[in-house]
């Protein structure tokens, strides 16, 4: 069973000004760097579930993910910082927050000047289709080289199911229509082969072992999230993968 270590923030150092959620660069009682996505962002606690367990989804599968952590920020972190829009996003987001390891040095894939081998290019195209991950573009492809590997990173974007959730059923059986606009969708020549080997790796026992990491305090932010929830949808959709792998191999 995957396991999510909890680091306390000691310092806010810099913002990363990427779309509008502020995600930021701070330093951890552990001392290491972490990229710290807030609760207190625009997408709230969803977005931080999304990215948890797509990121320990894709760690399962054996693709490259920084470490993801819980990062705790105390009350009244943030007083002396002088920008209100930040000083607002701390004083939102007291308690868990979810950290990604910082890879210093690390460069945006760039889709023109690098080639992804058609195998593990197969595995990502088919990990997003399964979790309707619709940010993973050629405008912003939410991969890093670090150290001559590939690395993924930011699921916040997947499972959008759970803006309507009454409708969970429905929407796990979707093929994935957005996946014509993956980054890695021409290099996905392999995507039959990888198809059982996914499934065998993201087996029932496994999916529910890393639902089961949510903090049940970010499902406070809705009444109508539960851990119950992104089970049945994940095991629901599981079930019906070769609806979005038919989808992929039609979209190359």
């Amino acid at each position: 069973m995957p396991e999510i270590r909890t680091v306390h923030i000691d310092r806010y150092v810099t913002p990363l000004r990427e779309g509008g959620s502020l995600p930021a660069i701070v330093d951890a009682d552990d001392g290491f760097m972490y990229v710290l996505k807030f609760r207190g962002a625009g997408q709230g606690c969803k977005a931080l579930i999304a990215d948890l367990i797509g990121g320990e989804l894709a760690r399962a599968a054996g693709l490259k993910i920084p470490e993801i952590v819980f990062g705790e920020l105390p009350e009244g972190y943030g007083r002396t910082e002088p920008d209100e829009e930040i000083q607002d996003l701390l004083k939102w987001s007291t308690g868990l927050n979810l950290g990604i390891h910082y890879l210093q040095g690390s460069i945006t894939f760039d889709p023109v000047a690098h080639s992804v081998e058609p195998e593990l290019a197969s595995k990502i195209v088919w990990l997003d289709a399964f979790l309707m991950n619709i940010d993973r573009t050629p405008r912003n492809t939410n991969m890093l080289f670090w150290k001559s590997e590939l690395w993924l990173i930011d699921h916040g974007a997947s499972l959008y199911f759970h803006h309507q959730p009454e409708n969970w059923k429905e929407q796990s059986q979707k093929p994935f229509v957005q996946i014509k606009e993956h980054v890695l969708l021409k290099s996905a020549s392999m995507l039959e082969a990888v198809h059982s080997q996914m499934l065998d790796l993201l087996n029932p026992e496994l999916i529910e072992s890393i639902v089961a990491l949510i903090p049940e305090d970010w499902l406070l932010s809705d009444p109508s999230l539960s851990k119950e929830l992104y089970l049945n949808f994940l095991l629901e959709r599981r079930s019906h993968a070769d609806l979005f792998l038919k989808e992929a191999i039609h979209a190359r």
